[in-house]
C-alpha cells in the first residue's frame, strides 16, 4: 500500500469518523440511549477515529521512509480492525443483532497485531 493511498484513506475515514459521530450525537442519541447503545457507538467512532489519525502517521512515516514497507502491513491491520471492530459495533447499535458482538474481538485483535506490527517496523528506524 503507497503512502498516497493510505492518507488517502485516512483523509476519508477521518471525515467519516465525524460525520458518523455528529448523527449519532444529533441525529440518533435518544434512539441508541433508549436502547442503552449510546456509549457502545461511542467507542466505534472513538476506536475508528484513533486508528484513523494512526494511520495518517503510518501514511507520513512511509513517505519518509518508503523502503519501510511492512508499514503497509500496519495499515491493512488498522484497516480491518476499523472495519470489523468500529463496523460491527454501528451494525449491533443500529439493528440490534447482538449476535455481530462476537465478531467485535477480531477487530481488537487486528488492531493490536497493527500495534505489534509497527513496534517490529521501528526496529528498522
Amino acid at each position: 500500500m503507497t503512502a498516497r493511498l493510505i492518507i488517502q484513506l485516512a483523509a476519508l475515514l477521518g471525515a467519516l469518523s465525524v460525520g458518523i459521530g455528529a448523527f449519532a450525537a444529533h441525529g440518533l442519541r435518544k434512539s441508541l440511549e433508549a436502547a442503552g447503545r449510546f456509549e457502545t457507538f461511542e467507542t466505534a467512532v472513538r476506536y475508528q477515529f484513533f486508528h484513523t489519525m494512526a494511520l495518517f502517521g503510518i501514511g507520513l512515516l512511509l513517505l519518509a521512509r518508503p523502503e519501510l514497507r511492512s508499514l503497509g502491513t500496519v495499515a491493512w491491520l488498522w484497516l480491518g480492525g476499523i472495519f470489523v471492530f468500529s463496523g460491527s459495533l454501528y451494525v449491533l447499535c443500529l439493528t440490534g443483532i447482538t449476535k455481530l458482538g462476537a465478531v467485535t474481538p477480531i477487530g481488537g485483535l487486528l488492531f493490536i497485531a497493527g500495534w505489534i506490527m509497527l513496534a517490529l517496523a521501528a526496529r528498522q528506524l
